[in-house]
């Protein structure tokens, strides 16, 4: 076994491998970009080297800077955690150059899944069942165009070196064929830098199924049962669940011994997901995964099982410590991943800092993989990921019912985030009822993400009761450090010389005025709010937890306030609302005015008219990609352009003007 390793990754995968291996007793190494300076994969492992600047590209990509590390710091190994190089083959050839182990597959291995084209081919000849479509090197628009005829729409165009959704489109017609190629092209040549692409039949109501597998330097290869992974968003997976519930046993068998029929294939070492398309009772391959999955801890839940301490095993030498019928699993699980992200804006990531970050409580039903830390910033040059939540339990329902608890008590403040999103799916009798297939989103998608609503009057009564008591708690304070600390100029309890006892908030609930009058009574407050009155007795703040009795209910709730921004933690609700304050407005009609501009910091990748156009509205004008996703700019209504801002390959600020658009009247 190592006596050290290095990590060649960051957040929560970087994080997660290091508690493993602090465990076995083994020292490690972080690197980080300027950005990651303060990260908490920094401060978890025993050493760490800055690598380069915050972007990727110059930094955790860069194989010269990380292997430059890796002889500083005299790593025997080196775990790639999944992204970044985890993949790469030659960032696994370069770690061999140098003698170094790679905690990961045989070089030839991951050349040959790591084209779907390739694997395809390979897989057809191992006999594992494969998806109609179109695997070969011809890639100009006419010969994809022709491919996808043959195949029949609507077809999956996706990128032949891609995952996680990136390069990946559905065509429903031959119209929109040539532009989804161009975007998806363009979208993988910036992910993976490869453009190539695959086409393939777009199954209706598939599920996704995968098979986690391990194999050794010994010939042994065992799979760890499988996971579903259905429920997606834009073709990423958002909640995951093992084992993949109403499969028939002689399926998952099946699906078990094709999965490792395909690691042995290609002399497969360490561990590896092979991904199914599964309908009416037939599976077909996707692709196999060459490295660690995001969502392997819901089968470490089922089986008992540390799968980066097998990896660490397989890489030593030695053989994997358990034959397939010494495997064995319990319960189920589920894993929600947590993103800084806007499900109401197409799930537009979200930047920021984390003012308020508390988890559940973790226990032997409940885990939480992070990378991240209260206080730590949500950037734009890596993935928004916050956590994972990982809940167990004995059967499928009990677990949902944890999931639900667990992620109603996941607070976040200072980014948006997926929380309320997540919750919905859980809560969803569809979901509870197996209704499940890679459709599920966007079939419920009016229940999943509603119209927004404005804050309730319990919202705002929490916010009110809360800015009281740390008006009570400053003030008090402030009568100590005084020289009479009795004066009533230090009381905050209302009273007043032949008038009503009362304070006045207005709160700003996006662009509606929302005032609440708090009177002063006997036995504690009245509140008067947009829906009436509501009597309020013997509140308590504990740092941001605020506990009080509000319409002869006890309701606890986290209230976060960062300026005049404040945010309402209740529930699995978070509900935001500004003090009103004239900057405030001000800054409001700023950045509310309607103008063509760039959602988060990013560069333009396509311009789709010029000065003096015409176009109708929704009609596409801008395509910038920010966190490696595109995000295409549309007309807000008919018009004319009148002068364009930017060209392709220019950097652009969040919030900066794109355009100029003139209405027609």
């Amino acid at each position: 076994m190592f006596d050290k390793i290095l990590i060649a990754n960051r957040g929560e995968i970087a994080c997660r491998v290091i508690r493993t291996a602090q465990r076995l007793g083994i020292r490690t190494v972080a690197v980080y970009s300027e950005a990651d300076a303060n990260a908490m994969h920094v401060a978890m492992a025993d050493e760490a080297f800055l690598i380069g600047p915050a972007p990727a590209a110059e930094s955790y990509l860069r194989t010269d800077a990380i292997l430059d590390a890796v002889a500083r710091s005299g790593a025997q190994a080196v775990h790639p955690g999944y992204g970044f190089l985890s993949e790469n083959a030659g960032f696994a050839e370069a770690c061999g150059r140098v003698g170094v182990t790679f905690i990961g597959p045989p070089v030839p291995a991951i050349k040959a899944m790591g084209s779907k084209s390739e694997s395809k081919r390979l897989m057809e000849a191992a006999g594992v069942p494969l998806v109609p479509g179109y695997h070969g090197t011809g890639q100009s628009v006419t010969e994809l165009t022709a491919q996808a005829a043959r195949i029949g729409y609507p077809v999956l165009v996706k990128a032949s070196a891609g995952g996680g959704g990136k390069g990946m489109r559905v065509v429903a017609e031959e119209a929109r064929l040539a532009e989804s190629i161009a975007s998806a092209k363009r979208e993988a040549k910036s992910a993976f830098g490869d453009d190539s692409l695959l086409l393939e039949s777009y199954l209706g109501r598939p599920r996704h199924v995968e098979i986690q597998v391990f194999a050794d330097t010994q010939g042994n290869a065992v799979y760890l049962f499988e996971r579903d992974c259905s429920i997606q968003r834009r073709h990423q997976k958002v909640i995951e669940e093992a084992p993949a519930p109403a499969l028939d046993e002689h399926v998952r068998r099946a699906m078990g011994e094709a999965a490792v029929a395909a690691a042995k294939a290609v002399n497969y070492v360490g561990a590896g997901t092979v991904e199914f398309l599964y309908q009416d009772g037939r599976f077909f391959f996707i692709e196999m995964n060459t490295r660690l999955q995001v969502e392997h801890p819901v089968t470490e839940m089922i089986t008992g099982l540390d799968l980066v301490e097998w990896q660490l095993l397989v890489a030593s030498g030695r053989p994997l410590p358990l034959g397939q019928d010494q495997i064995t699993r319990r319960g189920h699980a589920f894993e929600a991943r947590l993103y800084a992200e806007d499900p109401a804006k197409d799930f537009l990531p979200a930047i920021g800092r984390l003012t308020h970050l508390e988890p559940p409580a973790e226990n032997r039903h409940v885990r939480v993989d992070t990378g991240v830390r209260q206080g730590d910033e949500v950037s734009m040059f890596y993935d928004p990921m916050i956590a994972k939540l990982i809940v167990w339990d004995e059967d499928r329902d009990a677990a949902l019912r944890r999931l639900r608890r667990a992620l109603a008590d996941y607070h976040v403040a200072g980014v948006t985030t997926n929380v309320g999103f997540l919750g919905a799916i859980a809560a969803h009798p569809a979901f509870a009822a197996l209704e499940i297939d890679t459709g599920f989103i966007e079939r419920h998608r009016a229940d999943l993400l509603p119209p927004a609503a404005k804050v309730p009057d319990l919202g705002l009564a929490f916010a009110s009761l809360a800015l009281l008591l740390w008006r009570e708690e400053e003030a008090e304070r402030a009568a100590a450090q005084s020289g009479d600390p009795h004066s009533p100029w230090h009381q905050t309890s209302g009273w007043r010389l032949n008038e009503d006892n009362q304070h006045d908030f207005r709160f700003l609930d996006g662009e509606d005025v929302s005032p609440v009058t708090v009177h002063f009574v006997k036995d504690g407050w009245r509140l008067d709010l947009p829906g009436g009155s509501l009597a309020a007795c013997r509140a308590s703040l504990t740092g941001r937890t605020l506990t009080a009795e509000i319409g002869g209910e006890r309701r606890t709730a986290t209230v976060v306030q960062s300026g005049f921004d404040i945010t309402v933690l209740h529930d699995g609700n978070a509900w935001r609302i500004k003090l009103d304050d004239p900057s405030a407005k001000a800054a409001d009609r700023d950045a509310g005015d309607g103008r063509l501009a760039a959602p988060m910091p990013g560069t333009v990748v396509q311009v789709l008219v010029k000065p003096g156009d015409a176009v109708t509205s929704g009609q596409p004008l801008i395509v910038v990609e920010a966190m490696k996703m595109e995000h295409t700019i549309k007309a807000p209504a008919d018009g004319t352009v009148a002068e364009i801002h930017y060209k392709v390959g220019d950097p652009v600020a969040e919030g900066a003007d794109l355009l100029e658009f003139e209405a027609t009247a």
